[in-house]
């Protein structure tokens, strides 16, 4: 299974969002270590977000040296 942007960012939601189910569930949610490591992942998922999005670079479609007429 290759690992690419797409994969890393479910993986890391699915971990988060079973983490807060579980720690809801065993009513664990209110200590305060369990606290710390679900927002944790959360900072982290968004961090990585940002990097991703800064990183990411726009795609044109178009080829610039053939231009189409698309006025119809």
């Amino acid at each position: 299974m290759p690992i690419n942007n797409n994969s890393i960012a479910l993986i890391l939601v699915t971990i988060i969002g079973i983490g807060f189910f579980i720690a809801g569930m065993t009513k664990v949610l209110d200590y305060f270590i369990v606290k710390v490591l679900l927002f944790g992942g959360f900072t982290v998922l968004i961090a990585v977000a940002i990097g991703y999005g800064i990183k990411n670079d726009s795609k044109k479609n178009r080829p610039e040296d053939k231009l189409q007429d698309d006025s119809y």
